[in-house]
């Protein structure tokens, strides 16, 4: 046996608030719209044209929009053909979605809002909905401080300080056999400490800086053109090798913290 289903029955309309839940959103947003006075929605009103929506209503479907996580006027304006609670809060109004974004956009309207928000968590507060110290009220995920992504191993610290230690050797040897930058004084040819490291950034930014200046001086379109083209390696060095002092001070950063440890967070 089953429950009486006909599509072909005339049903009187009901009143849409008993559809709506007796803790549900909408009555908080209703609440909170209708304790704005009046004197907040005096500009919206015209004496001549056609008779505007009513500004707390526009208010409400827009907060009751937003608090679903909805904020495209398009979809708001589909909300307001499926959500009972936005039919309800409409009370049979249908404003497009031009209307609803015409009406968001105007400063006064910006002031409200942000004023609602404010206001909308000062009322759950008061209420004792959320604790005072919530920073989000709308179900956002903040990482915690110590979850298991964000422990620093020391095998692996080893192994990338391995690996940065014979890439930059290998770099550096390519810049002295392409006669980019001269030779600099190195305390050990194992590896490059990072005042090393940072001294060569220093010579390719000056090999770059050459090229800057020929260049600027040159009126010729294909020597400057070729001139670009030429610096392009250096630039690249320089950003590489940018990249490896950064890296290099993580390390031994993290070197420093572990200690004795196998581990850090």
């Amino acid at each position: 046996m089953f429950k009486d289903y006909n599509m072909n029955q005339v049903i009187l309309p009901l009143d849409l608030e008993m559809k709506l839940k007796e803790n549900d959103i909408a009555y908080a947003v209703h609440d909170l719209v209708e304790q704005i006075p009046d004197e907040a929605f005096a500009s919206f009103l015209h004496k001549t044209g056609c008779p505007a929506y009513h500004p707390r209503m526009m208010m409400k479907i827009i907060l009751c929009a937003y608090t679903q996580s909805v904020f495209s006027g398009r979809k708001i304006e589909a909300l307001e053909e499926d959500s009972v609670r936005m039919m309800w809060l409409a009370q049979g109004h249908e404003p497009s979605y031009r209307t609803i974004n015409r009406f968001r956009v105007n400063e006064e309207v910006k002031e409200l809002l942000r004023q609602c928000f404010v206001q909308f968590r000062c009322q759950l507060v008061k209420e004792e909905l959320i604790d005072n110290e919530a920073i989000f009220i709308d179900g956002t995920k903040i990482e915690a401080n110590a979850n298991k992504f964000t422990f620093v191993w020391r095998k692996s610290i080893e192994k990338y300080s391995a690996n940065l230690v014979e890439k930059s050797n290998q770099m550096y040897d390519e810049l002295l056999a392409k006669e980019i930058i001269p030779e600099i004084e190195r305390e050990s040819i194992e590896e490059l400490s990072t005042q090393e490291l940072e001294r060569v950034v220093e010579k390719l930014e000056k090999t770059v800086e050459a090229y800057d200046k020929k260049i600027e001086e040159s009126d010729v379109v294909s020597e400057r053109k070729q001139l670009r083209s030429e610096r392009k390696t250096p630039k690249q060095y320089r950003k590489q090798f940018k990249d490896y002092v950064a890296r290099k001070q993580k390390y031994e950063n993290d070197m420093t913290i572990f200690e004795e440890r196998n581990s850090y967070s």
